[in-house]
């Protein structure tokens, strides 16, 4: 009997439960048994993948909340905390042969192969307790050792100006990997700043999965973006059949900001402090002329796509434009609160809730709000240059 359920598969580690730093820009909080509560009794989800665990500081966490009988492992792979199950995984940092840096995914089915993970980059990786570090490597170097530790690769925010596979490093896979190491790669991550539609205008990608993720670096920012997959049961093994479309697993849908939300969607000039949104791709600036500007995720894929047109496959899952709960106007702590309360998570707020049952706890006019951020209704001013993009109405 196949379920439906959420996934994040892309949450950091700001620090160990005695306030290791791990992710220098990541909140404190984010330790990983808050993330495991807030994940669970406050977002609602059922999977999520945290992506700095070959962080020696964050494995024994892992090990600790083990030995407590607090987690258990699975037989098919990943971590059960309750009805959340984690898929520990890894971001590390490439050094292209071309020039530029990208980050990568890791995902791991069991302790034993992280930890063997994490003892052979502490050879590449300056400080292997931090998180996202430069290891030196390439990222068909990094996609190597990952495969031969039975990890899932996955390219990370792949768009982004910064140290992204398309963003920052090559116009096509075919730079720095073979047909056949390609075709091993099952999905690619969206990144806040691009969506199905964006993204399909490479038809490299095609037969890739695609993935979207909140890359939180709080726990408030947990589920911004997600996914849901339709599996049997909830583990390592159902993720991977998932994400390669077998035996009838997918990813059915894509929940996320609309990518003019995202801080890096259009060029942006630090010169001139003005982003660009204009219908062809600005690499340089149209009023001081500069070219060091900030390429926006859109101007860039417009740059490499050599096609006119977005076309999805069929096996394509469906993108939802969605407005965080937090992030609309008129929702502050007291409101979010309110609603926890009342529905017991935010999934269940964004899901479930009908615009009646929303109205009996707020005014009508925030329970509309709320209606419209489901599907992306609101207004919105276009982010770019680091700076997000905002809801206007």
């Amino acid at each position: 009997m196949f379920r439906e359920v959420f996934a994040d598969l892309h949450i950091h580690i700001g620090a160990g439960s005695k306030g290791e730093p791990v992710k220098i820009t990541a909140s404190r909080r984010l330790n990983f048994e808050n993330i495991l509560k807030e994940s669970l009794y406050n977002k609602g989800l059922d999977m999520i993948g945290i992506i700095d665990c070959a962080s020696p500081v964050v494995l024994a966490d892992i090990e600790t909340l083990l030995e407590k009988g607090k987690m258990e492992e699975l037989a098919d792979g990943g971590i059960a905390y309750g009805e959340l199950v984690i898929i520990p995984g890894v971001e590390l940092e490439s050094r292209e042969d071309k020039g530029g840096q990208a980050h990568y995914l890791g995902y791991f089915p069991y302790l034993r192969n992280l930890r063997e993970f994490s003892q052979v980059m502490k050879d590449y990786i300056t400080n292997i307790n931090l998180s996202s570090q430069s290891t030196g490597l390439t990222g068909k170097e990094i996609f190597q050792l990952v495969e031969a530790h039975r990890g899932i690769f996955i390219p990370a925010h792949v768009f982004t100006p910064f140290k992204s596979f398309y963003g920052r490093c090559f116009d096509s896979y075919r730079e720095i990997f073979t047909a056949e190491e390609w075709a091993r790669i099952p999905a690619i991550e969206l990144g806040l700043s691009s969506d199905t539609y964006m993204a399909d205008f490479i038809p490299e990608l095609a037969e890739k999965t695609f993935i979207s993720n909140s890359d939180a670096h709080s726990l408030e920012k947990i589920a911004r973006e997600y996914n849901l997959l339709r599996v049997k049961e909830l583990s390592f093994r159902e993720l991977e059949l998932a994400l390669w479309r077998k035996e009838g697993r997918r990813v059915l849908k894509n929940y996320g900001l609309d990518p003019a939300l995202g801080k890096y969607h259009r060029s942006y000039c630090e010169n001139c402090n003005k982003r660009f949104p204009l219908e062809y791709p600005v690499l340089k600036c149209p009023d001081c002329g500069r070219d060091d500007i900030v390429i926006g995720v859109k101007d860039r894929i417009m740059q490499i796509s050599p096609v006119p047109e977005s076309s999805s496959p069929d096996h394509r899952g469906e993108y939802i434009h969605q407005i965080p709960l937090r992030d609309i106007p008129g929702i502050g702590k007291k409101t979010f609160q309110r609603l926890l309360e009342a529905f017991g998570t935010e999934m269940a707020v964004i899901h479930r809730a009908s615009e009646e049952e929303l109205a009996e706890v707020l005014n009508y006019k925030i329970a509309e709000r709320i209606i419209k951020a489901r599907t992306g209704n609101l207004k919105i001013e276009d982010g770019g240059g680091g700076h997000y993009g905002k809801v206007v109405g």
